[in-house]
């Protein structure tokens, strides 16, 4: 079974999950890390309580925001397992293709994709209207 978690500095994480849920509904294994919310700056036990409920057979598919920020160094640290995936630098787009992706394809196969699939969302629209107006 595919499992997700999303960690991020503050409450990015919350409010990702609540987009999400608005627009695909309510997901099940959808786990959140919030770091330094509360004077929470050490995400260990929230890790350990996570993977905890990992069998064998689970995948794990962790949505970071920032590539070397510490959330990402933090669980880098405590994480990496065969069947743990992360993938830093998330968007809406991109958590919507991996929660939704086909769970008989390979995991790795499902986030290449929809990694190619979450750029290609990411547009600078005013340049697009203004180069179709002229």
């Amino acid at each position: 079974m595919r499992k997700f978690l999303i960690a991020t500095h503050a409450t990015f994480s919350a409010g990702a999950k609540s987009s999400l849920e608005m627009i695909i509904g309510s997901t099940e294994n959808l786990f959140i890390i919030q770091a330094y919310v509360d004077g929470n700056k050490d995400i260990e036990e929230e890790v350990k309580t996570i993977t905890g409920q990992l069998s064998d057979e689970d995948e794990l598919i962790v949505f970071t925001d920032i590539l070397g920020g510490s959330v990402t160094n933090q669980l880098l640290q405590q994480i990496i397992q065969p069947n743990v995936h992360v993938v830093s630098g998330f968007n809406l787009p991109l958590l919507i293709d991996i929660i939704l992706g086909d769970a008989a394809t390979p995991v790795a196969e499902v986030i290449e994709e929809a990694i190619i699939n979450a750029k290609e969302q990411m547009v600078y629209v005013t340049k697009l209207i203004n180069s179709e107006r002229n």
